[in-house]
């Protein structure tokens, strides 16, 4: 029987490459898909969404919108260089017009649907997070509904956004604070210090275009984030970085992980954003994904995604 799970997401190239990535993996059953502010506006993250479900036939998968905006303070900034201003590398008008969005918002379809499974269901947040926060705290009798949270974001080491913070992180620490220091719902955090060691380089993006119009027209989706982490870590690859925590999902135990309880700086100053590791017993432990065999993990999305051709 395959996993229930909802993908929380704001897409984003490498959230592109994630969803895709669920639809072709028989071992779960998407639910939902939400979107949230991010690497660009509400109004783009969600169009997107809708074209990455148009894309790969699946416009039964139920789309809903979610927050606009972080919980307190304003988002500091957005991700245009790395994903265009459009989100998908300037090539959003090259993918089927969107699926449209549900009238529930985000929040609400998250509870219907844990309210609906017959078993537990594993939340996939790879943007902020801020829905999962306000589900939270507004749906707090329904954690146990929730079979875990895998969310990509993070750091233990240096930031993508700052010196010390992950975007997603950093586009809402409050509501980062308030998910990772529950004690409610399992949370495996997958981080930079491991996703930054799972780049996809010149052959890889070369078969998953070879692998058919759907692969070729998220291969073309890539280019422009390619280019941008080369221009940035003198590399010619990319980080796929939402994929490995929806990998973890699909396949759990992929990855190996340290409990650490987790928090995050939610200060106006320069460490805003940032996931600190804590001392045991200072919190509820965080899963913190820090090690996997990654040519393996690069290897088994690759094979995923080829089979949606």
């Amino acid at each position: 029987m395959s996993t229930p799970i909802v993908i929380d997401t704001d897409p984003g190239v490498d959230d592109a490459v994630a969803i895709m990535l669920a639809l072709a993996s028989p071992e779960v059953e998407l639910k939902a898909v939400t979107t949230v502010f991010g690497n660009v506006p509400l109004d783009a993250t969600t169009a997107n969404a809708g074209r990455l479900l148009a894309l790969c036939g699946r416009a039964d998968v139920p789309l809903a919108v979610g927050a606009a905006r972080p919980l307190v303070h304003p988002q500091r900034e957005l991700a245009a260089e790395w994903h265009g201003n459009d989100g998908l590398g300037g090539r959003a008008g090259t993918l089927p017009a969107p699926v449209a969005p549900g009238p529930s918002s985000a929040v609400e379809l998250l509870a219907d649907v844990l309210r609906a499974s017959d078993r537990p269901v594993t939340l996939v947040p790879i943007g902020p997070l801020t829905n999962i926060a306000l589900l939270l705290a507004v749906h707090p009798e329904l954690a146990g509904r929730i079979e875990r949270l895998v969310w990509m974001g993070g750091s233990l080491g240096a930031g993508n956004t700052s010196g010390v913070a992950e975007f997603n992180a950093h586009c809402d620490p409050e509501a980062a604070h308030r998910v990772l220091t529950q004690a409610d719902v399992p949370v495996t955090m997958v981080p930079l210090d491991l996703t930054l060691r799972c780049p996809a380089g010149p052959e890889w993006i070369e078969a998953l275009a070879a692998a058919g119009p759907r692969c070729a027209a998220l291969a073309g989706v890539i280019t422009h984030y390619r280019a941008a982490f080369r221009e940035r870590y003198g590399i010619d690859a990319v980080a796929v970085h939402d994929a490995v925590a929806v990998l973890e999902a699909v396949l759990p135990g992929t990855l190996r992980t340290t409990p650490k309880p987790i928090a995050v700086a939610c200060d106006l100053g320069p460490a805003r954003g940032a996931t600190v590791g804590m001392p045991e017993g200072s919190g509820p432990p965080v899963q913190v994904a820090l090690d996997a065999d990654t040519d393996k993990v690069l290897a088994e999305i690759l094979e995923r995604l080829r089979r949606l051709g």
